[in-house]
């Protein structure tokens, strides 16, 4: 594979980009450095309980998680008169099952009734979307690697339908949702990268450092589908341009 390669070349510090490549570099090896980036909930991603924000092993990076509440909030603040919400995830990645309960909790409070809608692979996400799209006011969709990679299958199906998708992050609301509160992953890298430079220059020591998050999160929203189901959004949101 290709983190035994890195093994193999005794490289200074591997980067692993997202959960998936964060647990083949922690299941590769135990001493060489191990920055992730683009990683949700990393108590989740490695198996930890009672996660306290630091690893303490030569695993260390940045997380991508907003605030589930507020991204509960911006369900309420855009579709206050929504009853049903669907969770739409894919049951083989921890870091969206941990979203999604999160959220769901958080959406309850508010008066939403939520129902999940996990799908296994990318060869079952039409299905149990359409579901989703039959059965949900609103569709949540959390930074979830599958659906990022086929937001064309779900914009196919829940534009159509006219039923709503807020995301878990900017690059998949900019495939298929209408909002979302999002950090900014050019940030999110260059953190990571002056965490990498801490520890290359021995600055820092990776098992002392505490994973780092966004500072500040902005709520986004895509014009082209908010305008093709005639959603008003609040000045408050910055449009999406990319």
């Amino acid at each position: 594979t290709i983190i035994n390669g890195f093994v193999s070349d005794n490289v200074d510090l591997i980067l692993a980009n997202a959960t998936p490549a964060l647990q083949a570099a922690q299941a590769g090896t135990n001493t060489i450095p191990v920055l992730g980036t683009s990683v949700t909930e990393y108590g989740v991603a490695l198996g930890i309980d009672d996660f306290d924000g630091l690893v303490g092993t030569n695993i260390s990076g940045t997380s991508d998680l907003a605030p589930l509440d507020e991204q509960a909030g911006i369900i309420k603040e855009l579709f206050p008169d929504a009853k049903t919400v669907g969770l739409l995830y894919c049951s083989a990645e921890p870091n969206s099952q941990y979203q999604v309960d999160t959220v769901k909790a958080s959406l309850e409070e508010l008066g939403y009734t939520c129902e999940y809608y996990a799908f296994s692979d990318s060869n079952d996400l039409a299905t149990v979307c359409q579901s989703a799209a039959d059965a949900s006011d609103v569709i949540y969709v959390p930074t979830d690697n599958t659906v990022a990679n086929n937001t064309e299958i779900v914009n196919n199906i829940c534009q159509p339908a006219g039923v709503p998708v807020v995301a878990g992050e900017e690059g998949i609301m900019s495939g298929c949702g209408v909002a979302t509160l999002s950090i900014s992953y050019y940030d999110l890298g260059v953190a990571t990268g002056k965490m990498a430079a801490k520890i290359l220059t021995g600055e820092s020591k990776v098992e002392e450092m505490p994973i780092e998050y966004a500072p500040e999160f902005t709520k986004e929203y895509n014009p082209t589908i908010a305008e093709a189901l005639g959603i008003t959004i609040p000045d408050d949101y910055v449009a999406y341009e990319g």
